[in-house]
Order: C-alpha cells, then sequence, then structure tokens
C-alpha cells in the first residue's frame, strides 16, 4: 500500500506523443487512477523529466546473466547455439542455491536500471544439488521481492531432453517427472506469491522437453486456470528435424495443432518458422516474443517477422509482439528494442520493415516493450490508463543522448540513440526508485 500520488512531469507519454501539462493518479493500492489533464496540483513534480509506461521483459533466464564473459573462446573453430549450451550447463553444475540467488538478484536489479518494471522469468532451473527439491523456484520471487520488480514467474514443464530422449548431465536439475507433479508444484507457488507484484503462468520448455501431447494437455489446464503458457519454438534447425522425425511435423504446427484458441500463447523466438506458419499461429491469437541480443549473441538467425508487421494488414491495430531478454548477456532493453528493428532491416535489406500504417517504426517498437509484453504475460500495465498498474520510467530530459529531442521526437530519440544512462527513476506499483542514487527506494 502507498499514499495516493498526483504525478506531473514536464512531458508525458499520451499513447502517441508526448504532451505537457497531462498528470496521474495514482491510487494507495498502486493503480492508475485518473489520467489527463487533471488541473490537480501535483503531490510529486517530476522537473526535467519526461514520464513514461515502463519496459515489460517477456521471457528471461535471469541465472544465465552468470555466463557473462563465458563461452566466447572458440579453439575448436566456430560455435554455435549447441556448444554455448555445454558452458550454460557447467554453470548449471556449478550453482547452489547461494550462487543462483545471486545472479537472479543481479539480473533483476539490472533490470530495473534499464527501465524493465514487469519480468517474465521463464524458470526452469529448479532444483538444488541434491536432487527433486524444487528449492530454487522460491528464489525468483525473493529476489524479485528485494529489486521490487513485478514478476510473472514462468514455471517450466521439462521432462525429456529431446523428443522421446531421457534427460542428460545438467538437465537433471531442470527435471519435471509428471504432469501431476508439475501442478502440485504450481500450486505450492501460488500459496507462496506476493500479489499485487507476482503471478504465475506455466511454460512447457519446447518440442524437445515435453511432447506435444503434454503441450497441448499444460495449454488446456493453464487455460482453465486464467494462465499463460509460454513455448520456445524452433530457435535452432536442429530442433526441427527433431521433431520432424519424432512427429512428422515441425514444432510450430505441432503447437497450432493443439488448441484452436491460441491466446494467451506465446511462443519465444520463431527464429526458423514458415512465414505462412507465424500468420496462422497469429490468426489464432498467439503471440511471437523475439529476444534480439541473445539470439544475436548465438548464432540463431533472424526470424522473418515481415508477415506480422501492422503495415502488412490484419494485426494493424493489435501487433502480436512481445521483447525478451533471454539470457541476459547485455542488460539493456533499449538495444533490445532497436534491434527488434534493425535485424529486420539486415534481413530484407530495407528500412522500416516493422512500421505501422502511418509509417511509424518507433511507435511499433515501443508498444511492442509495453503493451505488448504486458499482453504476452497477462498483467495489467504497459499503458497510462486508468485501473493499469503504476508502472513508469521517468527520464532525464538533460541526458545527453537526448539532447536536442522534443516532444514529436523524445520516443525515436530514446529508441535509436538512447541508453540507460537517460533513465532517472522507475516506479512499480507507486513505488519509486531512484537509479541516480544507486538504485535506492523513494
Amino acid at each position: 500500500m502507498s499514499r495516493q500520488q498526483i504525478i506531473e512531469a514536464d512531458w508525458t507519454w499520451t499513447g502517441e506523443r508526448f504532451e505537457s501539462g497531462v498528470q496521474v493518479m495514482v491510487d494507495e493500492h498502486g493503480r492508475i487512477e485518473r489520467f489527463g489533464r487533471l488541473e490537480t496540483r501535483p503531490t510529486r513534480r517530476l522537473r526535467d523529466r519526461a514520464l513514461m509506461p515502463g519496459f515489460v521483459d517477456a521471457h528471461s533466464h535471469a541465472f544465465q546473466r552468470g555466463l557473462r564473459g563465458r563461452g566466447e573462446l572458440f579453439p575448436a573453430g566456430s560455435g554455435s547455439f549447441w556448444s554455448w549450451r555445454e558452458a550454460m550447463y557447467e554453470l548449471v553444475d556449478s550453482l547452489d542455491g547461494n550462487g543462483f540467488y545471486r545472479l537472479t538478484l543481479q539480473a533483476f536489479r539490472e533490470l530495473r536500471a534499464a527501465g524493465v518494471t514487469t519480468v517474465g522469468e521463464f524458470h526452469y532451473f529448479h532444483h538444488g544439488p541434491e536432487g527433486d527439491d524444487y528449492a530454487f523456484d522460491e528464489l525468483i520471487f525473493k529476489a524479485a521481492s528485494r529489486v521490487g520488480i513485478r514478476v510473472v514467474l514462468l514455471e517450466s514443464y521439462y521432462r525429456t531432453g529431446a523428443p522421446n530422449e531421457p534427460l542428460r548431465g545438467g538437465q537433471q536439475r531442470f527435471r519435471t517427472r509428471s504432469a501431476a507433479e508439475f501442478w502440485d508444484q504450481v500450486d505450492r507457488l501460488q500459496a507462496q506469491q506476493l500479489p499485487p507484484t507476482q503471478t504465475i503462468g506455466v511454460a512447457p520448455h519446447s518440442l524437445r522437453a515435453a511432447s506435444p501431447d503434454e503441450i497441448a494437455e499444460i495449454a488446456q489446464e493453464a487455460r482453465r486456470r486464467g494462465m499463460v503458457v509460454h513455448v520456445h519454438v524452433e530457435e535452432q534447425r536442429k530442433e526441427i528435424e527433431e521433431s520432424l522425425a519424432a512427429w512428422g511435423k515441425r514444432p510450430m504446427a505441432l503447437l497450432i495443432d493443439a488448441a484452436r484458441d491460441l491466446t494467451g500463447v506465446v511462443a519465444v523466438h520463431c527464429t526458423h518458422t514458415a512465414p505462412e506458419d507465424l500468420v496462422r499461429f497469429a490468426d489464432r491469437g498467439g503471440r511471437v516474443c523475439v529476444c534480439p541480443l541473445t539470439e544475436g549473441n548465438l548464432g540463431d538467425g533472424i526470424a522473418d517477422l515481415s508477415p506480422l508487421a501492422p503495415a502488412a494488414g490484419p494485426h494493424r491495430d493489435n501487433p502480436p509482439f512481445a521483447l525478451g531478454s533471454d539470457s541476459n548477456v547485455r542488460l539493456s532493453f533499449l538495444e533490445e528494442m532497436r534491434w527488434f528493428e534493425f535485424a529486420q532491416r539486415l534481413r530484407s535489406e530495407s528500412r522500416g520493415v516493422l512500421r505501422d500504417v502511418s509509417g511509424r517504426v518507433g511507435q511499433v517498437i515501443y508498444e511492442t516493450a509495453t503493451r505488448g509484453g504486458a499482453a504476452a504475460l497477462g498483467v495489467e500495465a504497459g499503458a497510462l490508463a486508468p485501473g493499469l498498474w503504476a508502472d513508469f520510467i521517468a527520464l532525464d530530459l538533460s541526458a545527453q543522448a537526448l539532447s536536442g529531442a522534443d516532444e514529436l521526437t523524445l520516443l525515436d530519440t530514446l529508441i535509436f540513440g538512447g541508453s540507460e544512462s537517460a533513465i532517472a527513476s522507475t516506479c512499480v506499483g507507486g513505488q519509486w526508485m531512484d537509479h541516480r542514487e544507486g538504485g535506492t527506494l523513494v
């Protein structure tokens, strides 16, 4: 609980542009009560600041922050996702509960300083060194609470190491033995979460870790419970080859077969998904989460997102995109945002690939990083509107990277040329943190 606030910045994002004279009233529960030209005396006047909704990171593996600087030597020649995975397993083998918690805490702190106010933690590293204890799950909530970041714990189902193959090595610490055990653990976590900043979704890891039937059953039960479903899909060509060999279909086709209505289902990466499958998935309500910095670091490839661009037609009013930081190799959501478009430019050798019908790219990118991520996680955030959570970023208008920007150009200036140095403070549910004072709550 917090006190009611009436917030006024020099400029405030209204959904189309930054404007002056706009106020946000936040109630004692941390939700936006009113928004607009309220002509009321503010209780928090943000001078030399611009106010905007906070970023939503829809896909994070926080513990992989421990891989930064590792796995970047290639004495045997060029590497791949699969050689990187071996470095990840080495990290897994080295971590106890304390080490896992420290890395998660570090990642969440860096995310909030980067303007992320909500994170979807796709969590498959369940067990400590002693066995099937699920001891690491509750540490996600503990770290998020310590940082004050909103979190959706995407509890992962991980039963096989490849289609119809047992778990091996480090994968044992990801193990889920059965659907019954999985839902029992989800129930235990729901009893431990701290509303309103902590919620739960489910995440069958991939078609390598769960069969099509298991994913269909998990999706059905998740829908009954009102939970989102996230799954890795077609990040690697080998994943597609294994799926074709085991089931005669590609992973995305199997996911589409799992349910007629894919609302609340998020496919992560889709690097090698056929354009026609991508359209079918989105037409049934699915969303696509891409993680440009990790996909670039791992050499995954570049997804062809052009069929779903707003200017392409059917999804112009609600582009089905979200963004994630994934391995957290570089925690800069502004870089994730700009490379969301830049990767498409490199792929197509053209500019403005993800533009809307008015030709705006920055608007599409920002909506993806806010409302798109919130929709992917089932969180009432991502915009300045009554009833949504008061999750904000306050930009420092005197920051060098924003020099020369006005109300009409500030968004594009931030996305295409800004840095974290421009993020002065963030707010989650009405609770402010000043990043100029070492991340202190104010």
